[in-house]
């Protein structure tokens, strides 16, 4: 056996203990003290060393967390202090009637009130750590409470968990139980990865951190982002005195390296825990991970030990579960509704269910995608998961209540509401109807549009009455706007003969406009304001853009494959072209743009970007000023921009611009360099 030099003892020892310190900063306290490659660099040098003399490898090393082969199974582990359950509480009534029962057995007085510890009951897996002289010897399961599985291999991989303790006064012996639980961001990466592998998802966090603890390869428990909180004590032998409350012993844990939950909160007497169970209740959709309901103990351990224990359960504790966010029922039928931009959204017509504290009985079912991952049929029983104010969602198919005349759905090829095809570009998830102005589910969010400022700007046409217009069945589409009478919606609700007359003026007055505008109030997908200048520009006349093919929209600088496909689909759908053509045919024109001037542009090829306020023309006058003269106005500042106008209240984007040293200008300044172009 090699001498192991007296300096890379030392320097083993304390790579070793920085680690681990940073472990405890990252993982306990959420509060990283050091870069990522820093730690990466501290730990490939421990790995060198220990290569080089494995006789320093101890079982407290960062290296150690992840094991080497599979087991072939898990052992038993039998818990020489029962891990009990906890009788539940289901409303104040029951929590109160909890509260009494501990009076009466502690002989207080009427007006005396307990101590009670709050915290919040994390929705994972019970697991008890064993160590000692501060050593992580065994993780095991809660099983059914006196005999679990041994997981060690497991627990050591998940970084929140000391595999050495920290601090003073440790006792030779000692037993923490906590939860093992999974935060939602985790879970959501775990099931993306599985569906982009084609692999079964986990229907909610919990699952997921019962599964990942249940590997027999460890390998695979350390790549999923696994979290325990220390909730209690099993055995505390020697060492110093055990603490007087509960409390304490939590704080007690913190200094020895445990994750406590940051929301424990002491409390006097019950009133106050319903009042925690309000406010916690308000605050779980907010949390990064999931909680079912609030876990109330006698803080005074001396009056733990006198409450005593029942059965299966402490008489000093009790749980108040939230109402159930996951519930199981039948699906009756799927229904496809069309959306303002034509998405075809399948929804789950369910049998109705009490489930996030409301019945349930509709849920969305996302896209075609989703309903082939779940492999669901109509009939089928499904998990319904609702979260808050989060829509109701199928989590899962139970595949062993799959009735006989249970049968597939099929998505449909035509559209529900006005039988166009419906199409699917490849990449895309989601499938929409084809109608597009034709289509009456979209109707109303295309005249919206269409009238909108920007758009053709039809003075007085609110959202409110385009769905009045529509509901009535006075306009069907934006061509039946030129079609309206001032005597046909005067009797319509606050409207009146002068406010009927000016709407139709208004309307009467955006019929003349800019190809920009018209191409941008069409409402083709993906196409913007800025898309519209750019085609316009490029192309000149509507007629040229209809007739080009996509490698010829592809041409045109900031047009792509998808924008250039939205562009061809759109003009080569007949009832779109119809549509155009009735506006054309009641008035609505443009003058057709000089291509041949484009290059004589003074500003062509260059980037502006404006940002403050703009106190003598408007923001949208200033960009049309500048998109006529052929500058491209960009909404951030970047290497490329050419200029950026500055006024009142620039923030960012200026500063951003003189670390660049791109040239600024106020608005005086902008408007006196207009003038002279």
């Amino acid at each position: 056996m090699a001498q192991i030099p007296e300096q890379v003892g030392k320097e083993y020892d304390q790579l070793k203990d920085e680690l681990n310190r940073h472990n405890y900063s990252y993982y306990v306290l959420d509060e990283p003290t050091i870069p990522d490659s820093e730690y990466d660099r501290c730990m490939r040098r421990l790995q060198e060393i220990e290569q080089q003399y494995p006789e320093l490898l101890s079982p407290d090393s960062p290296s150690q967390r992840v094991g080497g082969a599979a087991l072939p199974s898990f052992s038993q582990v039998t818990h020489d202090v029962p891990m009990l359950s906890l009788d539940n509480a289901f409303s104040e009534e029951e929590l109160e009637a909890f509260d009494r029962r501990i009076g009466e057995r502690l002989n207080l007085k009427a007006d005396q009130k307990i101590e009670y510890v709050c915290e919040p009951k994390l929705d994972g897996v019970a697991v008890s750590l064993l160590y000692r002289d501060g050593l992580l010897v065994r993780g095991a399961t809660r099983g059914d409470g006196k005999v679990g599985e041994d997981i060690t291999a497991n627990v050591r991989t998940i970084k929140s968990i000391p595999l050495k303790l920290r601090g003073e006064g440790i006792p030779p012996l000692l037993e923490v139980r906590g939860e093992i639980y999974l935060p939602r961001a985790g879970f959501e990466k775990i099931n993306a990865a599985a569906i982009a592998q084609g692999d079964k998802v986990f229907v909610n966090p919990r699952n997921a951190a019962a599964g990942s603890l249940r590997q027999l390869d460890s390998k695979i428990t350390a790549s999923r982002p696994l979290e325990m909180c220390a909730y209690s004590v099993g055995q505390f032998q020697g060492g110093l005195s055990e603490p007087d409350s509960h409390r304490n012993m939590l704080k007690l844990l913190g200094e020895w390296g445990f994750k406590i939950n940051r929301y424990v909160e002491v409390v006097q007497g019950i009133a106050a825990c319903e009042s925690y169970y309000e406010q916690m209740q308000q605050r779980r959709d907010q949390l990064p991970y999931d909680i079912d309901g609030i876990v109330y103990k006698v803080n005074n351990l001396a009056l733990q030990q006198r409450l005593g224990f029942v059965a299966k359960a402490p008489r000093w504790a009790i749980a108040r579960k939230f109402p159930a966010q996951e519930e199981i029922t039948q699906l009756l039928d799927v229904e496809f509704q069309v959306g303002r931009t034509g998405a075809i959204t399948p929804v789950a017509r369910l049998a109705p269910v009490f489930v996030g504290g409301v019945t349930v009985s509709n849920a969305t079912l996302h896209n075609g995608d989703e309903i082939a991952r779940l492999g669901l049929c109509i009939g089928d029983s499904v998990i319904i998961r609702r979260a808050g104010d989060v829509i109701p969602q199928v989590a899962a198919v139970v595949l062993e209540k799959r009735p006989p005349d249970a049968r597939p759905i099929v998505f449909p090829e035509n559209c529900p509401v006005c039988q166009s095809p419906v199409r699917r570009v490849e990449g895309e998830a989601v499938a929409r109807c084809s109608g597009g102005l034709f289509c009456g589910a979209q109707s109303k969010e295309a005249i919206k549009h269409f009238a909108s400022r920007k758009a053709m700007d039809i003075d007085g046409l609110g959202d409110k009455l385009v769905e009045l217009l529509v509901d009535k069945g006075l306009i069907y589409s934006v061509a039946d706007l030129y079609e309206l009478r001032a005597d046909k919606i005067a009797d319509l609700e606050r409207m009146g003969e002068k406010s009927a007359q000016n709407l139709i003026d208004s309307i009467a007055a955006s019929k003349h406009t800019t190809l920009a505008k018209f191409l941008f109030a069409l409402g083709i997908r993906e196409v913007g304001e800025a898309t519209g200048q750019t085609l316009a520009r490029n192309f000149g006349s509507l007629e040229a853009i209809i007739d080009a093919d996509i490698d010829r929209l592809q041409e045109v600088d900031d047009i792509g494959p998808v924008v250039a496909y939205h562009i061809r689909d759109f003009f080569r759908n007949p009832d779109n072209l119809a549509i155009v053509n009735a506006l054309r045919e009641s008035g609505v024109s443009w003058d057709d743009v000089d291509i041949s001037a484009q290059d004589s542009q003074p500003l062509k090829g260059q980037t502006w970007v404006l940002t403050g306020t703009m106190e003598i023309m408007s923001r949208a006058e200033a960009k049309d000023k500048l998109q006529e003269l052929g500058a491209k106005v960009a909404g951030s500042v970047s290497a490329k921009t050419t200029q950026v106008v500055a006024g009142p209240g620039a923030g960012s984007k200026l500063t951003k611009a003189q670390s660049l040293d791109i040239p600024v200008m106020d608005e005086e300044q902008f408007i006196a360099f207009l003038n002279r172009l």
